[in-house]
């Protein structure tokens, strides 16, 4: 594939992916990425103007026959390996946010995992502290 996509976009595409591959797009999601998007460091050269269509790129590629491998491999063309924890932390907080993870978004973790060549006691680790700070009394 010779479509390129920007840092940006490939960490939004990550939280966006992890949003769909459930079939179940919720508010609480979608706030999160938003709230993510405008609030975190490595979104400050970030247009939020642009969100709204970088979504609906993302899930328009999604849409069709290996378009998750596409998007996949997008991802992680895109991001510096410094970035590649980032991409994966921010799916787990798009995750986490309804407080429940169904089993196709910790197949996609898995998937996101293999594709930045993550390790997996660093992702369990990010696993591990995301639900922790999604605990209720």
């Amino acid at each position: 594939m010779t479509h390129t996509i920007s840092t940006h976009q490939a960490l939004i595409y990550a939280m966006v992916t992890m949003t769909a591959v459930d079939g179940r797009i919720g508010d609480r999601e979608l706030q999160r990425i938003g709230r993510l998007v405008q609030t975190l460091p490595v979104f400050e050269d970030f247009d939020a103007e642009r969100l709204t269509h970088v979504t609906q790129e993302c899930g328009e590629m999604l849409q069709v026959d290996e378009g998750l491998d596409a998007v996949l491999g997008l991802i992680a063309d895109a991001l510096p390996v410094r970035l590649r924890e980032t991409a994966y932390a921010l799916a787990v907080e798009v995750a986490v946010a309804d407080q429940t993870i169904f089993q196709e978004e910790i197949r996609f973790l898995a998937r996101l995992r293999d594709a930045l060549g993550l390790d997996k006691l660093s992702t369990a680790a990010i696993e591990r502290s995301a639900t922790a700070r999604y605990q209720r009394p």
